[in-house]
């Protein structure tokens, strides 16, 4: 309407003029022309910015802009050292820094690598698109660049094919984005969107990278190498063109000089500045240990995760593989693994799966997680167990020759030293890791019942029928995680209560219940800790003696496949393994000679660093001085010995001695008494008690394998009686005397034989199977 007034007083004064025409100078509507002028284009811009500014409301951005910049986890040990960033969901590295924290460095060298006139325009440097522009028509190529960093900001948020059509698309725009947003905000979305190389997102971590501080403490020389380094990552990588890199930075800091960010002096200053970059490494400390903590998923919302784990500590692991395994490297030792847990949390503090992760043999298989034979050191259970069933410290268990009969055949276990050791204590069994003993036990006990306790302590691999493991679960014949395994021993050292493994701290409180009896676990842990008795098998200075009160326990697996390790203090509980990871047996190492000296070296740096306790005895536990052959509170000298309250022995009464003061053994140790393994002549003798006929051997059901490659004469089954007089028969197979004693030549099939008292009285049966193989 304006615009139309204006014209109508003109018309009428140009009409009136030709109607009453008055002398005048020329020139002397010019400026009057000139000032209408001026005013009608004012309006028009004024009104076609007003469209615009309108127009620019409805153009949509990238939705991406307004999402978080995805950023790498961090994940820290327990007194927050790092130790791995985890990649983003774009595989890359990144961490954000605000706004108002971008430093003046890094922000006057962006700008005047990229944008220098950034604070000037309005999303989109016209000049500078012009000059692009001239540049390309040329020289028929891109000569310098024309986009400001909003229009940058806009392509990292929405990759596009790279057209006139997406130039226009993006400069639009970013003319929107500068309505929305400051300066300040743009600036900082695309210093932490940008690529500087090396799967590095965003100047924070790009800062860290390459030079191993915070983007706070840039120099002048330092951010003006990063600012160049977007341009053409890969081209001007630092680590692989240094000189394409330092070329770029001299031309970046020129440009700070020219655009009046700094001064010729400091100019000079950051042009003589050595850049010292850092190695290409990113940190990766305890692969395993992570892997593990992070399988159920990292936390959410949380950028820096604090883990159970204590660096130092795994660094000391390494240190005591590397020593210990290189003494070792002849008799084929390649790996170990060890685990720590803090019995108050269950906290791991460490895990190592093996002795260097980089290694082509096997490195990244995680010891702590593959499950393998565990040998003897399933057998401070089955001793809780029997104690929380009757059995004292005290109790006198028969190490001589015995056979079970299986769904395989006959079992007849031996001791490590292939020697029998007649009538002895729980404590001197357990301690000495006597094999014979341990089976007995567990035959009493039943197998189910065993199996039943070490699954409720967490071992989660035993996948077959109970039936299959048989007595040689005391043993260790199932194949066990060593992980879960230190946690059994965890419990045990909690004195019976149980506690899941914890990776991450805080959060809900890992559910706890108890599992085992106090008094029961305390025996077990003392007798683990008691050098003296142990000193039959191991001697008084092995590995498994500490200058502090330590349980400990060893494993080695048949034919020296796997060794173990653990000991634990009320503190902490420490199990290793050391073996090699593509199953091959070591030389005539056993767990005192490999796990041993690392489990001990280990916990002296536990109880150096942190130190540790032990157990205060529990009141229903009380001292009896017993005989250690009968087992019986002694009329004599004898040996100290804890009992739980309810559980001491019958007192010795003089029937259980000879005149001249030697114990009476049973029967049963008749034939070990005649053996060279004898060596209680002195101090026992056997009660000549007659014992009714009995059949020896073969035990009802057991199971023989006719061998094909074996010879002929070994194709025969010895069969035993006491008293030896007793006359074999079988419808089935041929009873033969041959060098003294009677034996039956191996048929295929289920065979009965009896065996007759020479007086024609009473007869006694049993039966085989005998399978071919």
């Amino acid at each position: 309407m304006f615009i139309t007034l204006h014209r109508l007083h003109r018309d009428e004064a140009l009409d009136s003029e030709c109607l009453n025409p008055q002398p005048k100078a020329s020139t002397s509507s010019r400026p009057t022309r000139t000032k209408r002028f001026l005013a009608f284009a004012v309006v028009s811009i004024v009104i076609v910015s007003l469209s615009l500014d309108v127009s620019l409301r409805f153009v949509p951005l990238p939705a991406a802009l307004f999402l978080p910049v995805p950023e790498s986890v961090r994940l820290l040990d327990r007194n927050g050292e790092l130790l791995r960033m985890e990649p983003s969901a774009n595989s890359q590295f990144s961490r954000r820094v605000d706004e108002n924290k971008i430093p003046a460095t890094l922000r006057d060298a962006t700008l005047a690598a990229e944008d220098k006139r950034f604070y000037r325009h309005g999303g989109v440097d016209y000049l500078a698109t012009s000059r692009a522009a001239v540049g390309f028509i040329r020289h028929g190529r891109i000569i310098s660049g024309g986009s400001t960093i909003s229009q940058q900001l806009i392509k990292l948020a929405q990759p596009r094919p790279r057209t006139i059509r997406t130039k226009l698309i993006e400069a639009v725009q970013s003319m929107r984005l500068e309505q929305l947003w400051p300066k300040d905000r743009i600036l900082a979305e695309y210093l932490n969107r940008l690529d500087y190389g090396n799967r590095q997102r965003g100047c924070a971590n790009a800062s860290q990278f390459y030079f191993g501080r915070s983007v706070y403490e840039l120099s002048r020389a330092q951010a003006a190498l990063l600012a160049g380094l977007p341009q053409a990552p890969s081209r001007l990588n630092p680590h692989r063109h240094r000189k394409r890199a330092l070329s770029r930075q001299r031309w970046v800091l020129a440009k700070m000089h020219a655009i009046g960010r700094m001064g010729s002096g400091q100019l000079q200053f950051a042009l003589d500045e050595p850049l010292r970059f850092q190695p290409p490494h990113r940190e990766f400390h305890a692969p395993h240990f992570v892997a593990m903590a992070t399988r159920d998923g990292i936390p959410s919302n949380e950028l820096n995760v604090r883990t159970t784990m204590d660096l130092q500590v795994h660094r000391e692991i390494l240190r005591i593989f590397s020593t210990r395994l290189s003494e070792l490297a002849e008799q084929n030792v390649q790996n170990a693994a060890a685990v720590v847990i803090h019995n108050p949390t269950g906290e791991v503090r460490a895990l190592v799966g093996s002795a260097n992760y980089f290694h082509p043999n096997g490195g990244q298989i995680n010891g702590a997680w593959t499950a393998r034979s565990p040998g003897s050191a399933l057998k401070p259970m089955l001793y809780q167990l029997a104690f929380e069933n009757g059995f004292t410290a005290a109790s006198i268990l028969a190490d001589i020759p015995c056979e079970f009969p299986t769904s395989t055949g006959l079992y007849r276990p031996v001791n490590y030293d292939r020697r029998f050791h007649g009538p002895v204590s729980a404590r001197f069994a357990l301690a000495n890791s006597l094999n014979v003993p341990a089976v007995r036990l567990l035959n009493e006990l039943e197998t189910q019942t065993f199996r039943n306790r070490l699954e409720a302590l967490g071992i989660g691999t035993m996948n077959r029928r109970t039936d299959h493991y048989g007595l040689g679960m005391a043993l260790g014949n199932p194949e066990v995680r060593l992980l879960e395994l230190v946690n059994a021993y965890a419990t045990l050292a909690r004195l019976g209560t149980h506690r899941p493994v914890r990776f991450l701290p805080g959060g809900k409180p890992a559910s706890e219940h108890r599992l085992l009896d106090t008094a029961t676990c305390w025996l077990v842990a003392d007798i683990l800790q008691d050098n003296t008795a142990r000193s039959h098998s191991f001697g008084l200075d092995s590995p498994l003696r500490f200058e502090f009160p330590v349980a400990c326990k060893t494993g080695t697996s048949s034919d020296f496949r796997d060794n173990w390790a653990f000991g634990f203090t009320p503190e902490f509980t420490v199990g290793v393994w050391v073996g090699n990871h593509d199953g091959t047996a070591l030389h005539n190492v056993s767990g005192i000679m490999g796990a041993g000296p690392v489990m001990h070296d280990l916990l002296t740096v536990l109880n150096r660093r942190f130190g540790t306790s032990w157990y205060p005895r529990p009141a229903d536990v009380l001292s009896h001085k017993i005989d250690p052959l009968t087992g019986k509170r002694s009329m004599r000298n004898g040996i100290e010995e804890w009992f739980i309250d309810g559980t001491v022995p019958e007192r010795e009464t003089p029937g259980d001695r000879t005149e001249d003061g030697r114990a009476k053994l049973p029967a049963i140790y008749k034939e070990w008494f005649r053996s060279a393994d004898n060596h209680l002549s002195k101090v026992a003798v056997v009660q000549a008690e007659k014992e009714a006929p009995r059949i020896l051997s073969p035990i009802a059901g057991s199971v023989f394998f006719l061998d094909p490659d074996l010879p002929e004469s070994s194709h025969v089954i010895p069969l035993r009686s006491n008293p030896t007089s007793l006359v074999w028969h079988s419808k089935s197979l041929r009873c033969v005397r041959r060098n003294g004693e009677t034996i039956a030549l191996m048929e295929p099939g289920r065979h009965e034989f009896t065996a007759v008292h020479i007086d024609g009285g009473q007869i006694l049966r049993t039966w085989i199977e005998i399978r071919g193989l």
